[in-house]
Order: C-alpha cells, then sequence, then structure tokens
C-alpha cells in the first residue's frame, strides 16, 4: 500500500532523532538509506492527510508539511524540527485497509446469528430485571464510589465469574497464555498503544504520580513486550489477561443508562504479536473465537466491519460484534477485535528476529475481547429472562456450581437513601 511507504519516507527524515524509533507507521517493508529514497512530494502528503480526514482523526498534517519544507530549507535548528517533526507524526493514525474505503463511514454488516426467540415488546431492561431480584445496585452510591458505580450480589456475582471463568477455558484451549496484569501504567506506555491521556475529550484516569490507570490490559499486554526482540519461530504468541478497566467516559444518553457504559468494569483480553505475514490471519482466528464464545452463550448477535471513522488510532481493521438487547431494543457492542499491524510495535519497540535474511524487523500487534462483562451481562439477562427468574445458559452451569436459574436473591436487604435532618 502506497501510504505505509509515503510514511516511512517522512521518517527518513527523522532518522538520527533519539525519539525515531517510537514512531508511528504502518511500513512492513525494510528501512532504505535515505538517500535511495525519491523527494516526498505535495501529492504524497495529500493521501496522507486524506487518510487521517477519512478516519476523523485530528489533523496536523499541515503542520508536517509546514516543518518538512523548513527542514528542506535547512537551517541550525534542523535538530530541533526533526524533534518537532518526530512528534508531530507520532500523532498520525495508522494506515487503513483498502476494503474499507468504500464503506461511507457505515459498518458493513457481515452475518447476523439468531438464537432465540426474543419478544418484540414487553420484555424487561437488565436494572429492572436485577433489581427486582435483588442482585443489583446503582442507585445513591454517589456519596463514596461516585457516577456509574455499580454493585453485582449474590447469583449475578456468581454469572460474573462464570462468564470469566469460561472465557478463559476457551482462550486456553486455543493456545493463549494467561497474564497477571498491572492496572497503572506509565503515560508512554497507553499513548504508545495509540490513546491520548491528555486533552479534554481524553478517556484516561490521571494519578498525581503521573501515572495512569489502565483502560483496557491490550496496553498492559502491550507494554510486557516493550523493547523485547523475538525470533520468527517464537511467533506467534498469543497472550490474555482479565483486569480492572477504568474508562473517564460517560453517557447521558438514556439507552446507555445503568452498567450498559461505567467507569470500572471487568474484561478478558486477547493480544497477540505476530508477523505481517500472520496478522490478517490472527485478526480472523481472533473474530471466530469471538463468534464461538457468544454462539454457545446462545444471545443474538451480528458481526460488522467497521468503518475507517471508527476505527481510532492504532487500528488498520476492526470487526465489532453487537448483541440485541431486547430490554432496550436495540443492538450493543459486546466485543471487537483490531489487527494495529506495526502500529504499536514501532512505538514500544518490539521486534523479531526474521528467519529468510535475519533482519531485526517491527512486528504486527493484535487485540480482541473475549467478554467485557457488564455488556455481555445485560445481553444475557434480558436474553433469558422469564417471569421471575433468569435462566442460565447451559455452557454456564458447569460454573455455577450446576445452578440453572437465578432468582430473587432474599439474603441480601434492599437499600433506601434515609435523609438525616440534624436538630436545632
Amino acid at each position: 500500500m502506497k501510504l505505509l511507504t509515503n510514511v516511512r519516507k517522512l521518517l527518513l527524515l527523522c532518522r538520527q532523532s533519539p525519539t525515531q524509533r517510537l514512531m508511528t507507521t504502518t511500513t512492513t517493508t525494510q528501512a532504505h538509506d535515505a538517500a535511495d529514497e525519491p523527494a516526498l512530494t505535495s501529492a504524497q502528503l495529500d493521501e496522507l492527510e486524506q487518510n487521517v480526514q477519512m478516519r476523523q482523526h485530528k489533523n496536523n498534517v499541515p503542520r508536517i508539511r509546514q516543518l518538512v519544507e523548513a527542514l528542506r530549507q535547512g537551517g541550525q535548528t534542523e535538530d530541533v524540527l526533526r524533534l518537532q517533526l518526530a512528534a508531530e507524526l507520532q500523532q498520525l493514525p495508522n494506515a487503513t485497509h483498502p476494503r474499507l474505503l468504500a464503506y461511507d463511514n457505515q459498518p458493513m454488516e457481515l452475518a447476523n446469528y439468531k438464537h432465540r426467540v426474543l419478544p418484540q415488546q414487553g420484555a424487561k431492561e437488565f436494572s429492572e430485571l436485577a433489581r427486582a431480584l435483588s442482585l443489583y445496585r446503582m442507585e445513591h452510591l454517589g456519596n463514596y464510589t461516585g457516577h456509574k458505580s455499580y454493585y453485582l450480589t449474590g447469583q449475578l456475582a456468581m454469572l460474573e465469574q462464570a462468564i470469566i471463568q469460561y472465557a478463559l477455558r476457551s482462550l486456553t484451549r486455543h493456545g493463549f497464555k494467561l497474564i497477571s496484569v498491572p492496572d497503572i501504567l506509565p503515560r508512554e506506555i497507553i499513548e504508545n498503544c495509540g490513546m491520548r491521556t491528555e486533552g479534554e475529550r481524553t478517556q484516561v484516569y490521571k494519578l498525581d504520580t503521573g501515572e495512569c490507570l489502565s483502560g483496557t490490559s491490550e496496553m498492559a499486554l502491550a507494554g510486557f513486550f516493550a523493547n523485547r526482540q523475538l525470533m520468527e519461530w517464537e511467533l506467534p504468541v498469543k497472550v490474555a489477561a482479565v483486569s480492572r478497566c477504568y474508562r473517564a467516559e460517560t453517557s447521558g444518553l438514556h439507552e446507555e443508562k445503568g452498567i450498559y457504559r461505567v467507569h470500572q468494569f471487568t474484561k478478558v483480553e486477547m493480544f497477540a504479536i505476530a508477523t505481517p505475514e500472520q496478522s490478517d490471519a490472527m485478526l480472523e482466528e481472533f473474530k471466530n473465537i469471538e463468534i464461538d464464545l457468544f454462539k454457545q452463550l446462545g444471545i443474538n448477535f451480528r458481526l460488522l466491519d467497521m468503518p475507517p471513522c471508527e476505527l481510532g488510532a492504532p487500528a488498520y481493521q476492526k470487526y465489532d460484534i453487537e448483541a440485541w438487547l431486547p430490554g432496550r431494543q436495540m443492538w450493543g457492542e459486546i466485543s471487537s477485535c483490531s489487527n494495529c499491524t506495526d502500529y504499536q510495535a514501532k512505538r514500544l519497540n518490539v521486534k523479531y528476529n526474521r528467519a529468510r535474511d535475519s533482519a531485526l524487523v517491527h512486528a504486527h500487534t493484535l487485540n480482541g475481547t473475549a467478554t467485557a462483562i457488564p455488556r455481555l451481562l445485560i445481553a444475557l439477562v434480558e436474553s433469558y429472562q422469564s417471569a421471575d427468574s433468569i435462566q442460565i445458559p447451559e455452557v454456564l452451569v458447569p460454573f455455577m456450581n450446576g445452578q440453572r436459574t437465578i432468582t430473587k436473591n432474599k439474603k441480601i436487604p434492599e437499600t433506601k437513601l434515609v435523609k438525616f435532618i440534624r436538630s436545632a
């Protein structure tokens, strides 16, 4: 793809910069000497800018044009210009898979899986069902846990753990190695994975120490391989993690009420390091694992191929899976998987020794959500509801001590907010 080479040519302008090896680019070819490269043209910069605009990313290409022109003219500030250009290049998004160019900002539905006959109307929403069974609390928590917090109790808390164990059993059978990861990460790791930690719209929680709370274990798993040099025979490396995920995002939309969008939740994540030749097939493996997980759970869901504007900064291509939520009468995203090519590997300096010529080249990274607990709970509870109980999917029964239905929890008392007024 021409765009990949064009970015590489830009990077060669920063060849002597100490931060060059952390630059974002998606080239899959060997670097050549700068002298071997023709001058970067305005048309090539136009192509970069078109990709940025198509992905609805912050457009810093005009600033890159200014810096490139300043470097061509030369001067005593050349080192400073190289550093500035390096910083701007780091903000560019990944290239985009050619098949996505015709999607016109709309996802393509690739498949629709129906396993249950669901009511068209009258289905109850998760919060109503969980409160009626005394298994959930989200109200009156603002004074001590903050907005968008929640408690799962009794059998619903057991169901959360059952989903985690079910997902891990599937992943380990597919050759994934389990890693326990930290939730507090350096800002550099998060930004090198493609998520901004600064600005009004950041989703990242920042600590007073300068470190950040992880938004997904993908970041910690990617950081685990930073500055690593692997052998080609070791690839692909497939790892998985269970972690709490922290997101500063919030929403006032009615359809996203309750635990649909919260500040912290549990997720089972897949992550892989692969060669460029392996990464397309690895993305399909991730996608098929996710599809199989949700098929066995018996929910209705659909597979989407996401357009450029939904790829974020690091993804070259991405699949989403949305479940039908009968209580809300809407589709809700419950999973995704992405091929980030060498976008993250270049920033984190993840390389492998290529067997055919012993060259040290950047690897490709991939990530995927096996289960994101809150939304999957919504899908399961709303899809398996009856008058006064929730049926447990058959594949989860072994992880629920043989229990097949969830009924009202009589051990957890209902809570009410009581206002104390101090007497005069």
